[in-house]
């Protein structure tokens, strides 16, 4: 049970990164674009656009991870303390901090939001906009300046003993041994967890240099996988098996969905050995070619691949692929025809109760990011009790603010201190508020921001009769616990 809550949190966490990486990967996709494009040995050199490189990578791209993970964290309250936190890492380093500003702009939100949770209550109704604001900025300055002295120095230490140890894999030739971790890390869903934490940091300050990285291929290659649902195809023993086969190639292969193949491993884990044989042919493949990507495959599809591909890596690319897929289908035909031997004839494994499986440990490790950051998970149901109310107004300030202290006090003199009442705008409304409290003329674009929260629309923050019958509803007239 340990080792399942523990391969949860992990790939919650990898979630949590996923959640942070993503929303920007266009950023990432252009800035690979413009290095791939205009830097001296691109397909368009331009001296004037090559500018733009450093800048991007040194400046925007690790602000926008910080700002996201802040978000995550706290809202955009969170993102800004996010912003803040990471500018100290990057003026007071040599290197793109992106390993930092996934690290920064968390943390630097989670400060804010303990801070937030320690005054909300305590903090006398006008004087809202003013503490939220000078909080926000003299801590904010303290988090930047220990950003700059102590803890930019720290993570580029660290930095330096991940280039180091990946350094080590190359120059030695043992870097293909990373399949042995990619390969089963995938299939519990942990890849997340060494791509965004691991492999897309290496690969950006690679390719600053050079101007393409072999990092963004590693645990990307989608050669294995369609050599293992070639295999399945071809030798599958059940008709539902080569049946599916086709269908999951496509939206593997070229959807880039890998997630698709995890079931037919969980399935016959032995095929692990021929995934990790595939994976580790295509690494041998792309270092003997010296083939890079740009920028990270998301997804990982061969379309990405080939737009992601610098002039020059082509071949090797493709050929990384393809000598990928073909140890992984000869490897898994060999391991599938040999398992089918040793079955009865009558005997057939059930693949649904692998598809569930799989989804099941997707969604564990969905739960403990959910859990983590303090959202729901699914889709929102009506609530008998009610613990969290939001007063929401266009900026999240001002008259919300006002209706929230107010109601939060008259909740506390009845007695019904414990129920949470806060104020945000209506595009921040957090997914885990129970009642949301609303001027009637911004009813229509609250409930197309968050339909499924409970929304009580009201003509006036202050002194509105729907607020009062809020209350009464809340206390006297018995809210239950």
């Amino acid at each position: 049970m340990s080792k399942l809550n523990f391969r949860a949190r992990l790939q919650g966490f990898g979630g949590f990164l996923t959640a942070m990486v993503i929303p920007n990967m266009g950023a990432f996709i252009a800035w690979g674009f413009l290095t791939a494009l205009f830097i001296p040995t691109g397909w368009f050199p331009n001296e004037g656009f090559a500018t733009l490189v450093g800048p991007i990578i040194r400046y925007l791209l690790p602000i926008l991870l910080g700002y996201t993970g802040g978000t995550l964290i706290h809202g955009q309250r969170g993102g800004v303390a996010g912003v803040i936190g990471t500018f100290g890492l990057i003026v007071g380093a040599d290197i793109p901090m992106f390993l930092g500003a996934m690290i920064m702009g968390p943390l630097s939100a989670w400060i804010i939001k303990k801070f937030d949770g320690l005054v909300h209550r305590k903090i006398p109704p006008g004087f809202e906009m003013v503490v939220n604001n000078f909080s926000l900025g003299i801590i904010g300055l303290l988090i930047c300046l220990t950003s700059y002295a102590a803890i930019g120095p720290a993570i580029q230490v660290l930095n330096d003993g991940l280039t180091a140890a990946v350094d080590a894999l190359v120059s030695t030739g043992f870097l293909p041994i990373l399949a042995l971790l990619n390969e089963p890390a995938k299939v519990l869903f942990l890849n997340n967890v060494i791509d965004q934490g691991i492999y897309y940091p290496l690969g950006m300050t690679a390719a600053l240099e050079s101007g393409k990285s072999i990092f963004f291929t590693v645990a990307s290659n989608p050669g294995s996988g369609l050599g293992l649902l070639l295999a399945y195809w071809k030798f599958g023993g059940t008709a539902t098996l080569r049946d599916s086969a086709p269908g999951a190639i496509i939206i593997h292969f070229f959807g880039g969905i890998h997630e698709i193949y995890f079931p037919y491993v969980l399935m016959k884990p032995i095929t692990l050995l021929g995934m990790i044989a595939g994976s580790m042919a295509g690494i041998v493949t792309f270092q003997l070619f010296g083939a890079g990507l740009v920028a990270g495959p998301s997804p990982g599809s061969i379309f990405s691949y080939l737009l992601l591909t610098p002039k020059g890596s082509h071949v090797g690319i493709i050929a990384g692929v393809l000598v990928a897929a073909t140890v992984s289908f000869l490897v898994n035909s060999f391991l599938l025809k040999m398992d089918s031997r040793k079955k009865g004839d009558g005997e057939e494994d059930d693949f649904d109760t692998y598809k569930q499986r799989s989804a099941d440990m997707k969604a564990s490790g969905k739960d403990a990011l959910s859990g983590a950051l303090g959202t729901k998970t699914g889709s929102a149901a009506t609530t008998t009790t009610i613990q969290k109310v939001i007063f929401a107004c266009d900026a999240g300030m001002g008259s919300s603010a006002m209706g929230a202290s107010v109601f939060r006090n008259k909740l506390k003199e009845g007695g019904r201190g414990d129920i949470e009442v806060t104020n945000t705008s209506i595009e921040n409304i957090p997914d885990d508020a129970d009642l949301v409290v609303v001027h009637e003329n911004l009813a229509e674009r609250t409930r197309n921001a968050k339909p499924n929260i409970e929304l009580l629309t009201i003509d006036s923050y202050m002194g509105d009769p729907k607020v009062q019958s809020l209350l009464d509803r809340l206390t006297d007239k018995g809210e239950e616990n």
